[in-house]
Formats: C-alpha cells, sequence, structure tokens
C-alpha cells in the first residue's frame, strides 16, 4: 500500500513512517520544517525517508493525497502554550491545515487517522476519562485539537470523509526531542537525568499522566487505518503514574536518583490524565503493551548524549 504521512520528520511520524516501510509498504513523508522543532533533529528524523517539504495551510494539498490508499494526518502545532500572538500559529497549523487535508482526502476518497490530543478533555469530569466525556480544552492547543475533530465531523457528513480520530494520552520514547520547549517532561527528565542535573517539578509532582510509548502508538495508527472503524478513540495504557512515581522508574531504570527541585504550577497544565481503554480494546483488540519500566530503558539509552538547552520541564500533552 502506499500511504501519506503528515508531520513525518517529527517524533511520532518520524517512528509511524519508518513502522510502515518496515512493513513493506510505500510512504509519502511530509513535513513543514516549522521552526518550533530542532531543524538538526528534524534532519536526523527525516533520514532515509524522502521528506517532501510542504506547508499544509498554504501549499497544494491534492497533489500529495493523489495515488495513497490511506492518510495518517500527525502534523500540527504542538504543546501547552498560554494565549497570546502564538494562536494564530495554532489556528493556521491546526483547523487551517487539518481542513485542507480533509477536503483533499475526502475528494480522493481515501482514508484518514487524524492525531488529535487527550488534551482536549482539559481537567475533565471523569477519571478514568472515556471518549463520552464532555471536552473542556483550556489551552491554545487543547481548543484547535478539538476544533479538527468538529471538522473531521462536519467534512465526514458533508463530502463523505472516512476518518478515525485518534486522542493520544501522554507519548514517549526515543527521537523525542528534549531541547525543544514543547517536549514532554519524559524526555527533558532523561536527559537531564543522563547530566546528573535536578530535575525541576513545577507543582507538587501529583499529577497524573498516562504514558504511551511511542512504537506501541505506531501499531494502533495502523491498525486504526486498516480497521472500518469511523469515530474517536482514546490511545493510551489505562494506567496512570504521577510525576513523582515516574521520577522514582526513571532513577531506578538510570540508576542514579536525581536531586528534584519544585516550582509553582504553570498555568494551562492539567492536573489529571486518566484514559478508559475499553473502546480501544473492543476497536482495534489491542492496547500500547510495553512496559514503562522497558520504554523509559529504551529513551534512557537513545538520550544519554543530549542536554537539553532548558531544565525547566514541563508537562506538555
Amino acid at each position: 500500500m502506499k500511504y501519506l504521512v503528515t508531520g513525518a520528520a517529527g517524533f511520532i511520524g518520524s517512528h509511524l513512517a519508518r513502522a510502515l516501510l518496515d512493513a513493506g509498504h510505500e510512504v509519502v513523508a511530509v513535513d513543514s520544517f516549522t521552526d518550533y522543532y530542532d531543524p538538526a533533529r528534524k534532519k536526523e528524523n527525516a533520514a532515509g525517508l524522502g521528506v517532501v517539504r510542504a506547508d499544509l495551510a498554504l501549499d497544494p494539498v491534492a497533489e500529495l493525497v493523489a495515488g495513497v490508499d490511506g492518510v495518517f494526518h500527525l502534523a500540527g502545532q504542538p504543546g501547552v502554550r498560554a494565549f497570546g500572538p502564538v494562536f494564530a500559529d495554532y489556528l493556521t497549523r491546526n483547523p487551517l491545515a487539518t481542513q485542507r487535508v480533509f477536503e483533499a482526502a475526502a475528494a480522493a476518497g481515501v482514508r484518514v487517522v487524524y492525531a488529535s490530543s487527550s488534551s482536549i478533555y482539559g481537567d475533565a469530569e471523569r477519571y478514568p476519562t472515556p471518549e463520552s466525556t464532555p471536552p473542556r480544552p483550556n489551552s491554545p492547543y487543547g481548543i484547535t485539537k478539538l476544533a479538527c475533530e468538529h471538522l473531521a465531523r462536519a467534512t465526514a457528513r458533508s463530502f463523505g470523509l472516512d476518518v478515525v480520530v485518534l486522542r493520544y494520552f501522554n507519548v514517549y520514547g526515543p527521537r523525542q526531542d528534549p531541547t525543544s520547549q514543547y517536549a514532554g517532561v519524559i524526555s527533558k527528565f532523561a536527559a537531564l537525568i543522563a547530566q546528573d542535573r535536578p530535575l525541576t517539578v513545577f507543582g507538587d509532582g501529583g499529577q497524573t499522566r498516562d504514558f504511551v510509548f511511542v512504537k506501541d502508538l505506531a501499531r494502533i495508527n495502523a491498525l486504526a487505518l486498516a480497521s472500518d472503524y469511523r469515530g474517536i478513540c482514546n490511545v493510551g495504557t489505562g494506567v496512570s503514574v504521577t510525576l513523582l512515581e515516574l521520577i522514582d522508574a526513571l532513577a531506578a531504570c538510570a540508576g542514579r536518583q536525581p536531586e528534584v527541585r519544585f516550582e509553582p504550577p504553570v498555568a494551562g497544565d492539567i492536573r489529571e490524565s486518566a484514559m478508559a481503554p475499553a473502546r480501544l480494546m473492543r476497536v482495534f483488540g489491542a492496547a500500547p503493551a510495553t512496559p514503562l519500566a522497558e520504554g523509559l530503558k529504551a529513551l534512557l539509552a537513545s538520550t544519554s548524549h543530549q542536554t537539553p538547552h532548558d531544565p525547566q520541564a514541563r508537562v506538555i500533552v
């Protein structure tokens, strides 16, 4: 088969593109190489993928979709950020670009897997959180990701788009950039521990997260495209840990106990995150299965030589 992967030079996209290639498929890899991600790291991620540089909000999208058997749309503006001038980037790179992808896919009659986020739940009213929980996003990222979900539903209804929406919980693993302001807390903590530097926790460390190993996520994406399911599905392990528990697990894997410093909570960060895996198991018959300790060891092995530019780690969904 031939698949389009947007955001293919990014952390998750590069893992997905390589998994598809390893399975014998042909991949049209696309990335805008925008400035929110280290260009050198993106170039490294893109090695061997033949990534096409394209801005999905401006450049022709129909040409990218032409001739493919399915689309994995992972591109977008990441990270929890405060409101302000940056909000325009979220609008352009999330809803605007995504709608152009949806319209092109609908016109071509190809199925789309859209990468959404648990950020759309915000401070959810139910834990563990099933897909029926009313969304209450509290960041530009979560708000625009939810807007993209509405666009998926509207395009499916009006133009027959065949789409499945996956709400990723906290993804981690090799190739996640610990130097980025948008990096997940695990990649930053792992790099800091490898350098014997102190960790900064914003809040009391009791925040909970469901951490998903990136290779498991790639597999779930492939299952989603191959299925006939149309709708929304959480993607996580169904098991959440606190940041303090995460630090203990990282310390055990690394064989060293880091110094931990505490700072006031950051506006926009979510206190609890816990997914209900029932629909994931029912629809795809599988859930991410890599144990946290095993995934952390793989991440530590890949980041032992990396030093974050900014040691102030934040929890990014």
